[in-house]
Order: C-alpha cells, then sequence, then structure tokens
C-alpha cells in the first residue's frame, strides 16, 4: 500500500514578507531607532552625565557632544530620552485604530443589510474629515492630553481599517468553511474571530504598517506644532521645534530628531511594502 504524500503547507504572510530584502532592511532600520528610544532615558545619562532637563552650558553652545538646545540643556541626551513617547503614542494609537477599523469592518462586511449601511455611512463621516483637522480640533476643545492623542489618532485610523476590513470579509463570507460554521450555529463572534479574521490577516498587516506610520507623523507633527507632548517634557517633534530658531548656528537639536523620525518612518514603510508584495503573492529575494 503506497504511503500517504505529505503536502508541504505554503509558508505564512511573515515568512513570505522576510523573503524580501527591504523586509530586514526596514526591520533593521526600525529596530535602531526602537533600540535607542528603549534604552536612550536611561544611556543618555551615563553617557552626557546630564539629566534631560539639567541645565547643561549656555544657550545653543557646542557644549558637549551635540551641544545645548535654547535653554541651555543637553541636546543628545534630551534626544535619546524624546523617541519613547512618540513610539508609545503611536504604537498604541495604531492598535487601537486597527483593532476597532478590524471589528467594525469585519461586523458589517459579514452582516451586510442595514447594519453594514449604518456602520459604511457612519464611516464616510468620520473619513469626510482630515485626519490632522481632526486631531487639531479635539485638542483644541479638551487640551493637549496623552490620551486623547491617542484616542483622536486612533479613531480616524479606524474608519480607513474598517473599509479595508469589510472588503476582505465580502471575499471570505461565502466560502464553504463560513457556511459550514453557520449550520452548526456558531455565535457571530465566534465566526468571526475563528473564520474570518485569520483569512483577512493579510490586508490587515499591511494596514498596520501604514497605520504605524502615519501615526508616527501624527503624533510628531501634533507635538511640533504645540499640541502634543508638552514642554519641559523631551520628545522628537517638540525638539524640533524647540530648536528650529538655530538652525544655523546649533543644528544637532533639530537633525538629530528629524533624522531618528525619517530612520523609522522609512523603516517602517519598508516592511509595509514587503507585507504588501507577500499578501499579493510576489515572490522577493534574498
Amino acid at each position: 500500500m503506497a504511503e500517504p504524500v505529505a503536502v508541504a503547507q505554503p509558508p505564512g504572510l511573515f515568512r513570505r514578507a522576510w523573503s524580501f530584502r527591504q523586509a530586514k532592511i526596514g526591520v533593521a532600520l526600525t529596530a535602531v531607532v526602537v533600540i535607542v528610544s528603549i534604552v536612550g532615558p536611561w544611556a543618555g545619562p551615563w553617557i552626557t552625565g546630564f539629566e534631560a532637563n539639567d541645565f547643561a552650558g549656555k544657550p545653543f553652545k557646542p557644549d558637549g557632544i551635540a551641544g545645548t538646545d535654547g535653554i541651555g540643556r543637553d541636546v543628545l541626551t534630551r534626544f535619546l530620552a524624546g523617541g519613547t513617547s512618540l513610539l508609545l503614542y503611536a504604537a498604541l494609537a495604531t492598535a487601537l485604530g486597527v483593532v476597532l477599523g478590524a471589528a467594525l469592518g469585519m461586523l458589517a462586511g459579514y452582516s451586510g443589510g442595514v447594519l453594514d449601511s449604518l456602520i459604511m455611512r457612519g464611516n464616510d463621516v468620520l473619513m469626510s474629515f482630515p485626519q490632522l483637522v481632526f486631531a487639531l480640533l479635539a485638542i483644541a476643545m479638551i487640551g493637549p492630553e496623552g490620551w486623547l492623542l491617542v484616542l483622536v489618532i486612533g479613531i480616524s485610523h479606524a474608519s480607513r481599517v474598517a473599509r479595508v476590513a469589510r472588503q476582505a470579509t465580502v471575499t471570505v463570507v461565502g466560502n464553504e468553511y463560513i457556511r459550514a460554521a453557520e449550520m452548526y450555529a456558531t455565535p457571530r463572534w465566534l465566526i468571526l474571530s475563528r473564520e474570518v479574521l485569520p483569512n483577512i490577516t493579510g490586508p490587515l498587516m499591511v494596514e498596520l504598517g501604514l497605520r504605524l506610520t502615519y501615526s508616527i507623523g501624527y503624533v510628531a507633527s501634533l507635538s511640533f506644532l504645540g499640541l502634543g507632548i508638552q514642554p519641559p517634557a523631551a520628545d522628537w517633534g517638540l525638539m524640533i521645534n524647540e530648536n528650529r530658531i538655530a538652525l544655523v548656528v546649533q543644528p544637532w537639536g533639530v537633525l538629530l530628531p528629524v533624522l531618528a523620525i525619517a530612520v523609522l518612518t522609512v523603516g517602517t514603510n519598508l516592511i509595509t511594502d514587503s507585507l504588501a508584495s507577500a499578501a499579493a503573492g510576489r515572490g522577493g529575494k534574498r
């Protein structure tokens, strides 16, 4: 009797994405910035001998490794301490937006009918407001609170994620495994979490990367405008605003955070592009 032939399982989304050279570069770039942001608050005082808010010298002087800012604080110390808040708020806002948007999109796509129309029309109303304007309006009314940054950016992301999740859900709800689950009277939430969600992870992972990239830009922009992280906290967006008036005489207060945000954005974009290519079934080069 012939032995059964084992059928090789196709590689998962992350393994396919990892086969792209740009994914490896993106992970490396992102990891560098993340490590600096995590280790920096403890390493900064050890390297420079100053805390983030200590007076280190005359304003805008090239003292120390990267000089001082407008009120005499050490630029390198503040740079090393300034990435934690940006990454934390961006990650929380992205998680909120993707989870909320995926839940609404799957519910709308699976239910159809009136519920689908209600969810998506409300979604259209949210999408009609530019994200940055929506954030500025909410912060102007309530104040620059950290939780508000996360909530506003997350909600603005959710409307866009919901459209992608709904479309992906519509393409799988007619499959036999969904019908089989319905025949056994499986609760809707179990069908969505066990049958639908695992089959739309590709588009959701792409959205996760995109929303994280946008969140980084939004949090940094709001801090630059004075509506995000507030002084005297160390924050990269705030550092750019505080030191821009002395860009010619003391550029490091602006260049260091700009370079860090740029590297982080490029890294997350490369990872997102790899996930999109893997989800589309394109092969990568090692």
